[in-house]
């Protein structure tokens, strides 16, 4: 737990609002630990996304469901965040699954204790608006991508980016998320070694 809040803390620090003695007790008292196995799921459609999660060690994938098959939204590794957005801040029914890629350990926040830290501690709102606005950009940059860029040119950006992915992600996992079919992406990953 001391990594997490030290990252962040880092975060909040950064921008001029170190966390509080106050905040950070307050953090240690309400932190929670999980942790899940390969292949099973944080969330599936249909429930309320009930927790902000950090991950620990691991890595988490968000997929939702179109025509039978399953798109990758997301994928989300260590000092990662992971929520379903609509889910969590509307407290509605979730249109997402998270699911893990490999074993993880989690740490959370529920919704209501995300609440109380926003009205607490202002110091708690920089690390929330620093963390969206980095989500937003990527987001952002995301679909963006999907839209003006070839698979070719997706491809190779996920490789300079984020290589890791494609080392940790199963093939069928990462084609849905650029966008593509498997065998496309197999062949293009033979041929861009």
């Amino acid at each position: 737990m001391e990594e997490l809040l030290s990252f962040l803390d880092q975060i909040a620090t950064a921008e001029g609002w170190p966390l509080s003695a106050a905040c950070l007790a307050h953090l240690r008292m309400i932190i929670k630990y999980r942790s899940i196995k390969t292949e099973e799921y944080l969330l599936k459609e249909g429930e309320i996304c009930a927790n902000l999660y950090f991950i620990q060690k691991g890595l988490l994938k968000c997929f939702y469901i179109l025509h039978d098959d399953d798109v990758s939204d997301w994928f989300f590794g260590e000092l990662e965040v992971v929520v379903s957005i609509d889910s969590f801040y509307d407290q509605t029914q979730s249109k997402d699954y998270i699911q893990a890629l490999e074993d993880t350990e989690l740490f959370y926040i529920t919704y209501e204790d995300l609440k109380y830290l926003y009205k607490t501690f202002v110091e708690f709102n920089v690390v929330g608006r620093v963390l969206t606005n980095k989500y937003l950009r990527i987001w952002h940059r995301q679909a963006r991508n999907l839209r003006m860029l070839t698979k070719e040119e997706r491809y190779a950006l996920l490789l300079e980016n984020q290589p890791e992915l494609v080392r940790r992600v199963p093939v069928q996992d990462l084609a849905s998320y650029l966008d593509m079919r498997r065998e496309t992406l197999s062949r293009m990953r033979g041929r861009l070694r």
